[in-house]
């Protein structure tokens, strides 16, 4: 599979972004050991320029490494078409030990590297640049992310052969029968259902208070909420919701839902569910940074639009998976 056209763009797309924050780090270990807002000395002044170059040219290839979680899975979904037994990206990604761990790498790494450039851009919004040796340090500790990342990638690719025999979807996520078994189970679906629109009003309800009056246990409890919803909506979507929009009972999978016969709805929903979490998750992550001197009103005001736009595209992605849903429903479908 190397010498695939898929294979090719994220092998090196990983080796670009790896080698590009590997001459970033060097500039990280500058940093940490010469960076002193108080002096104006000339190594001062090249260092401040140079790190206007690094952390822009940082930003922009841990955006490219975010959305490569994308380009990754619709390699998979590509891989299928060559592997006995699979019929979308779930088969492929199970066609050896590599692929559901690249995966998940993949998607926490989305969360890891955005929050580098949410405190790369508070930082710049500050005259003093108070989290400089901060983001820089995170920068550092990237770079094992990155190459496991990487290594798991092109393991996965390595280990995927033709004569592979896989699963499909329907097996994979389906309910198990003559002792079969599945990877999301033991949860009903109206379980499933009463957490998820459950979470959802609780996510409201603290998001709308925290609007009104900012509480720092409140910003840990929303952060905390969203994360626990993140891992929930998948579930959900992949078990419950995913087969009214297929309009096929048996059709459970969270990677068909990105594929042109179904509008490309995993798009949107995706969207909404992965930028929402971020932002609501975010909150977190940006609190202990108000003690800064120059921060306090600038981490506030991120936060409380970090809150906003999460609670708006938490609002799209129910209305987004729960159309076909409630569609069938009221349309007299289970009758």
């Amino acid at each position: 599979m190397f010498l695939n056209s898929w294979s090719i763009a994220l092998i090196i797309c990983g080796l670009v972004v790896l080698l590009l924050m590997g001459f970033a780090a060097i500039s990280g270990v500058r940093v940490l050991l010469y960076w002193n807002p108080d002096s104006d000395a000339n190594q001062q002044i090249r260092l401040e320029n140079e790190i206007w170059l690094t952390s822009t040219l940082v930003e922009y290839v841990l955006g490219v490494q975010i959305i490569s979680l994308l380009l990754f899975v619709l390699a998979a979904d590509y891989y299928s078409q060559s592997i006995t037994g699979a019929m979308c990206a779930t088969g492929s990604l199970l066609a050896n030990d590599f692929g559901v761990p690249a995966l998940i790498v993949k998607i926490g790494g989305v969360f890891f590297y955005g929050f580098w450039i949410v405190l790369h851009q508070l930082d710049i919004r500050s005259e003093r640049y108070p989290l400089v040796r901060m983001k820089y340090v995170y920068l550092l500790l990237l770079l094992p992310l990155l190459f496991i990342d990487l290594a798991l990638s092109i393991l996965y690719i390595s280990g995927l052969h033709p004569d592979i025999i896989t699963s499909c979807c329907g097996v994979v996520f389906g309910k198990p029968a003559g002792g079969g078994t599945n990877l999301l189970i033991g949860i009903s679906p109206e379980m499933s259902l009463i957490l998820f629109y459950g979470s959802v009003l609780l996510l409201m309800l603290v998001g709308g208070k925290l609007l009104v009056r900012w509480q720092a246990w409140g910003s840990l409890f929303f952060s905390s909420v969203w994360l626990w919803f993140f891992l929930l909506a998948l579930m959900v979507v992949t078990t419950v919701f995913s087969s009214y929009i297929y309009a096929m009972p048996f059709h459970k999978c969270p990677f068909c839902l990105l594929k042109p016969e179904y509008n490309y709805i995993g798009l949107f929903i995706y969207l909404f569910l992965f930028v929402g979490a971020f932002l609501g998750m975010s909150v977190v992550v940006a609190e202990p940074l108000r003690s800064l001197e120059g921060l306090e009103g600038i981490v506030l005001r991120f936060q409380k639009r970090a809150v906003a736009l999460s609670l708006v595209l938490l609002l799209f992605l129910v209305a987004t998976v729960s159309y076909p849903y409630l569609r069938y429903i009221l349309g007299g479908g289970e009758g």
